[in-house]
């Protein structure tokens, strides 16, 4: 049996990896298999750690996980020698935005190169642990190419799923995001860029009436979308659209009870999962009572807090809510800065009670961060402001960390953060018979960690090694080619 050990010296571990990765060809030949052995693993189910683990990989599959009392290793496998590190299964986002800037510069700098961008940012992801990711809001045709990609081998990448438009939602330039760019960029150029986002999905869906809308997402279903968002709430962009603070558009409801109640149908209906963007508790209850697979930023409900009747409704109906959480210095950096970040410091308070509420009550939370890949040409607010960048929540490669020391500051615990990152996002969307946890079956994603991140949550940094799809990640390569963070 071949054995190598990472259980050395930093300086050494380069070498080693590179040892086992001319060991471990691309696709690796039927019946090889790769042991990881003596590892303390946290396989994401909640279950006590298992200490001198042994994980046995077959193809992208994990063989057979157990104890390395109860399992004998083959005769012929690869073998790591993990004693001493911590096994995580890969971790995931539920809510992330591969291409997210809205700018009128950005977008007309890499308006050809959207598939390279949305590339890099999966790769970032897949870099820090990230195996698999949703991605929620974004351009569909190019997310799906770069999904393709990734699933035929021709990249690497995060597992990557997407749903496109928010149905009912602008694209960039639109009533949603940016309505100050038709008033100063070029008509073709503004249609051209909303189209390519909205689809047939736009606004103009919420004037439809159910039969009509009924046959519109079908057609969307039918693109090739992964998942399906609809927003109940518009989208906060205050005075964006030229209308008063107190007519925000995040306030309003787009869509009837009967309108959703078609949507959540047509979703179901093609065996794909249904989630919603919502800002206040009244949509929040309607989300809920049309029977949506999981809510999107669900604690977010302004200056009003969640009724206890209806996270109570939530848990009954084991309804999945994805949770941004900012740490409490940022809460209150963006609460002394509300020019800047233009949430109030009742709206900031009202999020983090509904989160810690939430965690109490028992609702299956998700680790998601609604994070992107910074746009290198600063605005003027982010280049003035040092506070936009303290422990910045929004941030692909890091922002998920800042959501383990977020949540463990709001009462959760080491493992419950593990599982909303694992288990709980792969339920969610309905992928835990293939991911979210290390067993007999599933596809070998996890993580390597050098330190146990269940004695202090910051230790789920201390990556040693990746696997996605029982191949060990390339790390010190990734992104490929690099466009935003070279």
């Amino acid at each position: 049996m071949k054995s190598h050990n990472i259980n050395k010296p930093a300086a050494l571990y380069s070498i080693i990896a590179c040892i086992v990765l001319v060991l471990l060809p691309v696709s690796m030949s039927a019946g090889e298999t790769l042991a990881l052995h003596g590892a303390t693993l946290i396989d994401g189910t909640g279950a006590p750690p298992l200490e001198n683990s042994v994980i046995l990989i077959e193809g992208n599959e994990f063989a057979r996980v157990g104890s390395a009392d109860d399992i004998k290793i083959p005769e012929g496998a690869n073998i790591i020698d993990a004693e001493g590190k911590f096994v995580i299964p890969g971790m995931m986002d539920a809510n992330i935005h591969l291409f997210r800037d809205v700018s009128i510069e950005f977008i007309a700098r890499y308006e050809d190169r959207l598939e390279l961008l949305i590339a890099e940012a999966a790769q970032i992801a897949l870099k820090y642990g990230l195996t698999t990711v949703f991605d929620t809001w974004g351009p569909l045709q190019p997310l799906m190419n770069v999904r393709e990609r990734i699933n035929r081998d021709e990249i690497p990448g995060s597992r990557l799923f997407v749903a496109g438009n928010i149905v009912g939602l602008s694209g960039p330039f639109g009533r949603d995001f940016n309505t100050r760019a038709s008033w100063v960029a070029p008509k073709r150029f503004v249609n051209r860029i909303n189209a390519m986002f909205e689809e047939n999905t736009g606004p103009q869906l919420s004037l439809l009436s159910p039969e009509q809308l009924r046959g519109e997402i079908k057609q969307y279903i039918d693109r090739g979308i992964d998942f399906l968002k609809y927003a109940v709430n518009g989208h906060d962009c205050k005075g964006c659209s030229g209308l008063p603070e107190k007519l925000n558009l995040a306030w309003l409801l787009l869509f009837t009870p009967e309108a959703q109640q078609v949507i959540v149908e047509e979703s179901h209906k093609a065996n794909i999962t249904v989630q919603t963007h919502t800002n206040t508790v009244v949509a929040l209850r309607q989300a809920v009572e049309a029977g949506v697979d999981l809510m999107q930023h669900c604690a977010l409900t302004g200056e009003h807090p969640i009724p206890d009747s209806l996270m109570q409704l939530m848990l009954e109906k084991n309804i999945h809510c994805a949770v941004q959480p900012r740490t409490l210095k940022r809460i209150e950096t963006e609460s002394n800065n509300k020019d800047i970040f233009k949430r109030s410091p009742k709206s900031q308070m009202t999020r983090h009670e509904n989160q810690v509420r939430l965690i109490k009550s028992g609702v299956p939370l998700l680790l998601a961060t609604d994070a992107g890949v910074a746009n290198p040409i600063k605005t003027e607010v982010e280049a003035d402001k040092d506070q936009f960048e303290v422990e910045h929540p929004e941030m692909i490669g890091e922002a998920h960390f800042i959501w383990f020391r977020a949540m463990i500051e709001k009462g959760m615990t080491p493992m419950q953060c593990i599982v909303s990152a694992t288990k709980n996002n792969a339920a969610a969307y309905g992928k835990l018979d293939q991911i979210g946890t290390v067993e007999n079956g599933k596809l070998a994603d996890l993580v390597v960690l050098d330190r146990n991140p269940l004695i202090d949550i910051e230790n789920i940094r201390s990556i040693s090694m990746i696997f996605k799809d029982g191949q060990i990640v390339d790390r010190e390569n990734l992104p490929l080619e690099p466009v935003l963070t070279k």
